[in-house]
C-alpha cells in the first residue's frame, strides 16, 4: 500500500500545470530585477570601452553571460585577439558544463534535444540557483523555459537601457549598479542556507578554497577565471561525494 507521502508526491511530478511556464516566469522575477540594473552597467562600460552599439547589443542576445561580457568588452577595448578573447571566454564559462549537466537530469525525461539545447542556452549562475534549489524531483521544460526566458528578457532589456539611455546617469548611480549582481545572488543563496545543511557546507567549501587560491603566493599566477573554475569543481566533487545518499533519498 503506497503511503499518502508517495502518492503526493507522485501527483505533484504528474501533473502538468503544477509547475508550468508562468510560475517559471514568477520564479525568475528576483532574478529579473537583478539583471536589469547590471546589464545597464555592462551597457555603459561597452559603451565607454568604445565596442559599438550593435556589438554591445549582439553580445547579450547570442552570449547571455555577464561575466563574459563584461571580460569581453574589456579585451575588445585593450585590442585583443579573438583567439584571446574565445579561449578565456570559454575558460570563464567551464563550469556551464556542470551547471546544464545537473539540470539535464532533473527535466522530465523525453524532452527533445532541441528543447535540452534552448534550455541549455538559457542556464547562468542565477538562474540554475533558483532551478537546483527546488524541492520537486522532476522540473518540467515548461518551468525551466519560462525562469530563462524571463532572466533573458531583463537582461537584454537592461543591456539596451545601459547603451542608448542611460548615459546621462550621475556617475555614483553608474557605479553603484556593480553591486546588484552580487547582493541578487546573496538574497537567492540566504534562504537555502538556512534550511539545508549541504548547500551551506558546499558554499563554505568553495570560499575557503578560493580564498586559499587567492591568499597563497604558490597560486599567484592564476587568473580570477581559474581561480572560479577550480573552486567550483573542487567545491561540487566534495558536495557530490560527502551527500550523495542524500541525494539518492530525494
Amino acid at each position: 500500500m503506497r503511503t499518502q507521502a508517495a502518492l503526493t508526491d507522485r501527483e505533484r511530478d504528474a501533473s502538468p500545470n503544477s509547475l508550468g511556464f508562468g510560475q517559471g516566469c514568477k520564479s525568475a522575477v528576483p532574478i529579473a530585477v537583478g539583471y536589469i540594473p547590471i546589464a545597464i552597467a555592462f551597457g555603459l562600460l561597452a559603451k565607454s570601452s568604445g565596442v559599438p552599439n550593435y556589438i554591445s547589443v549582439m553580445m547579450s542576445f547570442f552570449i547571455f553571460a555577464g561575466a563574459s561580457q563584461f571580460v569581453g568588452a574589456n579585451l575588445l577595448a585593450v585590442g585583443a585577439t579573438y583567439g584571446e578573447i574565445i579561449l578565456t571566454t570559454f575558460i570563464l564559462n567551464l563550469r556551464h558544463f556542470l551547471m546544464t549537466a545537473s539540470i539535464a537530469q532533473r527535466v522530465d525525461q523525453g524532452t527533445s534535444k532541441k528543447w535540452m539545447a534552448l534550455l541549455a542556452f538559457g542556464v547562468t549562475d542565477e538562474t540554475f540557483t533558483v532551478a537546483a534549489l527546488r524541492k520537486e524531483s522532476r522540473l518540467p521544460k515548461e518551468f525551466v523555459f519560462g525562469l530563462n526566458i524571463t532572466s533573458f528578457a531583463a537582461w537584454n532589456a537592461g543591456t539596451w537601457v545601459g547603451v542608448f539611455l542611460a548615459a546621462g546617469l550621475p556617475a555614483s548611480v553608474q557605479e553603484s549598479m556593480g553591486i546588484a549582481l552580487y547582493a541578487m545572488f546573496i538574497g537567492l543563496l540566504v534562504p537555502s542556507l538556512r534550511t539545508s545543511r549541504p548547500v551551506l557546507i558546499v558554499c563554505i567549501l568553495s570560499v575557503a578554497i578560493h580564498s586559499l587560491l587567492y591568499w597563497v603566493p604558490v597560486f599567484a599566477g592564476l587568473s580570477t577565471g581559474w581561480r572560479i573554475i577550480i573552486s567550483t569543481i573542487l567545491a561540487a566533487g566534495a558536495g557530490a561525494v560527502l551527500f550523495s545518499e542524500e541525494g539518492n533519498e530525494s
